[in-house]
């Protein structure tokens, strides 16, 4: 999994692409938390580039978003597709988290 991320306004875009699974989300984890100990409280994760995510890689985006919640913040999610999509509806995480279809929609809320 490659994970990328920039800051864009008040917000910081984590994204992270291929297959999260239990060997490659602490690379999630690790971009994410980079940022949050900078004091950034908007993170933004645009999940279209994944192709698959597991048990593991849903709980690194829950540990990311207690983390952020317990600083005053927030975790997003967008483009979320396929199989993906399916495996935050089956969870229930798409009750949990804000997500938008497209990046932009991030921004407006």
């Amino acid at each position: 999994m490659d994970c990328r991320s920039e800051k864009k306004g008040d917000r910081i875009v984590v994204q992270p692409s291929g297959r999260m699974d239990a060997n490659t989300s602490p690379i999630f984890e690790a971009e994410c938390k980079k940022w949050i100990e900078n004091g950034e409280k908007k993170l933004i994760a645009d999940l279209g580039g994944l192709e698959y995510i597991s048990s593991a890689g849903l709980r690194s985006v829950l540990v990311i978003g207690k983390k952020l919640k317990a600083a005053g913040g927030e975790l997003s999610l967008c483009n979320l597709n396929g199989m993906v999509e399916e495996v935050f509806h089956m969870s229930g995480f798409d009750k949990v988290f804000n997500i938008f279809d497209v990046l932009e929609a991030a921004f407006e809320e």
